[in-house]
């Protein structure tokens, strides 16, 4: 009889070992995936983890899309890596993201065309604010109602891409487009464009809060009372309300750190690479940030390395498509993977595998 045997404490070696195994099988069962579809396995596998950074070919488009990409993962991440802690299931930052892109585009196109150096800090400013309202909603809610905070922040992404659709061809449609959705393009707009920091490299402030928010985090989870409010809460809650923490203030602080989070990151996606409103404008980050945060174990530093390893999944992914034609779909089957093996792995964080005679009563 196999069976599981909980473990007195966590297993530090599995805790460090689960991330590496989970890729490792993500690799093999993906190689599998891509059999099927009839591409080669071993060259799938290259293409998605090596070409985009290594190979000649590709590397001077890929590697500064590497930063492009891993930016916003990381920042999103980040926020809802400290709501988990908690004990905190904020699931609808695709939303926050959607709602902070809306509300900071509007706050620059409302002075267009202006030339200020203070139009994008306060397009910054209001992406921030718009996600952060955004996940207030349901962090009201269940504070004084007690509703379930991933349902509503859930149903809340629906909303958000309708709205998305709404300010595409109507509020934010740009007057000179012929009719076409989609809102001024802020490429063409210096003051409100994100550009690069450094030519060539990837690198605009986006990627650069990311990293601050990487420090941040580090920061406030390892010096700060409150960092210890949030761990304790998420780990023995009882013993947090005993020792006087306010549930309510976590939960709103936790919600609204990781929607203003978000909020920044789709002003930051929507004034640089994406450069405009649309109504396709939303790419799943605020999911896959999801992943990234459980792949970096809730910590900012993996969660830095973990973004990194997913950025590098989609600009890789993007070349299977091209140069293998693999379906889009598959690779966000094989993103998916990720996760589901590392949620099975973990497994044995907490418990091991012991072999023995079943017990007769």
């Amino acid at each position: 009889m196999i069976r599981l045997e909980k473990r007195p404490q966590p297993s530090r070696l599995w805790t460090g070992l689960s991330p590496v195994l989970a890729v490792l099988l993500t690799m093999v069962f993906g190689g599998v995936l891509f059999a099927f579809l009839g591409a080669n396995p071993f060259e799938a596998i290259r293409t998605i983890f090596w070409d985009p950074l290594f190979n000649t070919q590709f590397a001077g488009f890929t590697r500064p899309q590497l930063l492009v990409k891993a930016g916003p993962l990381i920042l999103i991440a980040i926020g809802l890596s400290i709501g988990f802690r908690a004990g905190i299931w904020n699931i609808g930052a695709e939303g926050q993201y959607i709602m902070g892109a809306i509300c900071g585009a509007a706050a620059g196109l409302a002075v267009y065309p202006a030339s200020s150096f203070l139009i994008l800090p306060m397009m910054i400013l209001f992406g921030a604010l718009g996600g952060w309202a955004w996940a207030m909603i349901p962090g009201i809610l269940k504070t004084r109602f007690g509703t379930n905070e991933i349902l509503v922040s859930l149903m809340l992404v629906y909303v958000a891409e309708n709205i998305l659709a709404t300010a595409s061809s109507g509020f934010l449609r740009n007057p000179e487009g012929r009719g076409f959705p989609g809102s001024r393009n802020f490429k063409e707009w210096d003051a409100a464009h994100n550009a690069e920091l450094i030519s060539g490299t990837g690198m605009h402030w986006g990627v650069l809060f990311a990293f601050l928010a990487v420090i941040g985090a580090y920061v406030l989870l390892t010096r700060h009372i409150l960092g210890f409010n949030i761990r304790l809460t998420g780990e023995a809650p009882r013993a947090a309300r005993f020792s006087g923490v306010n549930p309510a203030r976590i939960v709103l602080f936790c919600l609204g750190i990781s929607g203003a989070l978000a909020g920044m990151a789709g002003l930051f996606e929507v004034a640089g690479p994406a450069g405009q409103i649309s109504i396709d404008f939303n790419s799943g980050y605020g999911f896959t940030a999801i992943i990234v945060a459980f792949l970096g174990r809730l910590h900012p530093v993996g969660i830095l390395l973990a973004g990194l390893l997913m950025a590098l999944t989609y600009i890789g992914g993007e070349l299977a498509q091209l140069m293998l034609g693999v379906p889009g779909a598959s690779i966000q089957l094989f993103q998916g993977m990720l996760l589901f093996f590392l949620l099975g792995v973990d497994v044995f964080t907490n418990y091991r595998l012991r072999l023995g005679q079943r017990e007769t009563a």
